[in-house]
């Protein structure tokens, strides 16, 4: 999720937008999702319908069910990659977050689509998504929205 750069506070999202988790929901069903630990730990619970790949560097990290379908803890974003690329639905690697994660995939390259949700506003974050503008300067699609007190833009860019 995207607001000027802002993606959360306190290792949790900014705000709810029902449309935005449908949205990440569609975009990310069937398809293997890397993210680190932390974002995994805030989400609480195993992703249903995807190959969740955990990133962490701690060795002794552990979560119950996550092995075989279900999912890998590797220990780095190139390790994630290889996992992902043997996953169901590897012809797309979505990369979850969180803003550590975010930051190396996409100064390495790694990325060649952004999914964004971009939100109006300023919300005090603590974690911010990388530069992008530079490297993805092609608009896919783009559709805006009104959640509540929210106005928002699903906006997918290319290089």
């Amino acid at each position: 999720m995207i607001v000027r750069g802002e993606v959360e506070k306190d290792n949790d999202l900014l705000f709810k937008i029902p449309e935005d988790f449908q949205h990440m929901k569609n975009l990310t069903k069937g398809h293997p999702i890397i993210m680190g630990r932390r974002t995994f730990e805030s989400i609480g619970r195993i992703l249903p319908n995807r190959y969740n790949i955990i990133i962490t560097r701690d060795p002794d990290f552990e979560f119950p069910g996550l092995s075989g379908d279900r999912g890998t803890i590797v220990n780095s974003l190139e390790a994630a990659i290889t996992a992902a690329k043997r996953a169901p639905g590897s012809e797309e690697i979505i990369i979850f977050g969180g803003g550590q994660i975010f930051t190396e995939a996409v100064e390495k390259g790694l990325v060649d689509v952004l999914h964004l949700t971009v939100v109006d506003g300023d919300y005090g974050a603590d974690t911010f998504f990388p530069e992008y503008e530079k490297q993805f300067s092609k608009v896919l699609s783009s559709e805006e929205g009104q959640s509540g007190e929210y106005h928002f833009k699903f906006l997918d860019l290319g290089k």
